[in-house]
């Protein structure tokens, strides 16, 4: 089993001060006259399917819970989104076989960041299906930010942007040109050509929909494979604009991507 268990001291010691400012009992002078006032003011709901096992990570547990920089996997991805100002819920999406761990071994950091726990599903679209059921009667939610809860390094720039391209246009996503030269193989002797790769990109998330169009998208949905809500909502006839995203906002899917994920976190806490 490989866990990431480099130099974090400096990490550990900003992140620990951001989980401060997040906690419940924390009160800032400075910003307190211009933060909002309640969750009302905030318009974006994240929702996190963490109901996966990860097979690929090679581990019995669900990776979420491997250990980057000394806390699990989730909590840093989950950090980075309730500490942005527009983010009124975030909705994790979980097993039932995880449940246990979430509301005992790490329910005080579940408590920091007021994640509600909802109840996912066999597929990814089950999960974000049982998130937006949670938001049903909240009308304070304009637009939903679905997030792979495995993808802990998205930038605050990057979120600027795509909420910002969401709002404009119903539906935003991060994504990076494809960087290298793709082949397509085209018959059973392994020949191959060469495709353009100008025009294709690789999804990434946050996905932002607006919350209506998300629910329409999700209300003629009849269990036809999607790889992502992007093309749920494609389905419905409705564009998605992509956002240019950083290469380094990795999903982690494999041990050593932890090794890499915490060599990015550590250049960012020395301001590189």
């Amino acid at each position: 089993m490989v866990e990431s268990q480099g130099n974090c001291t400096q990490l550990r010691s900003t992140l620990r001060l951001l989980t401060d400012r997040l906690s419940p009992s924390f009160i800032d002078p400075i910003m307190t006259e211009s933060a909002p006032q309640s969750n009302q003011d905030k318009r974006i709901a994240a929702i996190l399917p963490a109901a996966g096992r990860g097979q690929r990570f090679g581990r019995a547990e669900n990776k979420l819970f491997a250990m980057l920089c000394e806390e699990p996997l989730w909590f840093h991805t989950a950090r980075v989104l309730a500490s942005r100002p527009e983010i009124g819920r975030i909705l994790m999406a979980i097993s039932d076989q995880d449940r246990p761990v979430f509301e005992g071994p790490y329910a005080k950091l579940v408590n920091i960041l007021r994640i509600e726990l909802v109840r996912g599903g066999s597929e990814r679209t089950d999960s974000v299906r049982a998130g937006l059921d949670a938001l049903d009667g909240d009308n304070s939610i304009a637009m939903v930010a679905i997030h792979d809860a495995a993808r802990p390094l998205v930038s605050d720039a990057d979120l600027t942007a795509v909420f910002s391209r969401a709002s404009k246009t119903g539906a935003a996503i991060l994504a990076t040109p494809v960087p290298g030269t793709i082949k397509r193989k085209i018959n059973s002797d392994d020949h191959s050509i060469t495709i353009d790769r100008r025009e294709l990109w690789v999804a990434q998330t946050p996905q932002v929909f607006h919350v209506d169009l998300l629910r329409q998208a999700y209300d003629r949905y009849r269990g036809r494979p999607a790889t992502d809500d992007a093309e749920l909502v494609e389905r419905i006839g409705h564009p998605v604009a992509l956002v240019r995203g950083r290469a380094d906002n990795i999903k982690i899917t494999y041990p050593e991507d932890l090794w890499v994920a915490e060599a990015i976190l550590n250049r960012e806490s020395k301001g590189g």
